[in-house]
């Protein structure tokens, strides 16, 4: 399974930038983020695709 990760603003909570990872990673990326004070938000990754 895929996650977004979004790196959010400190003062208004507006998506700064945002990476897609896979399950893996995002334990890290969580720990990274609490060690930094950083505001992120997790949501499960879109993983349709057009046709």
């Amino acid at each position: 399974m895929r996650f977004e990760i979004m790196r959010l603003d400190d003062v208004d909570g507006t998506a700064v930038d945002s990476t897609v990872v896979d399950a893996a990673s995002v334990n890290r990326i969580v720990q990274q983020a609490a060690y930094t004070g950083q505001r992120i938000y997790i949501r499960p990754a879109d993983t349709t695709t057009a046709s």
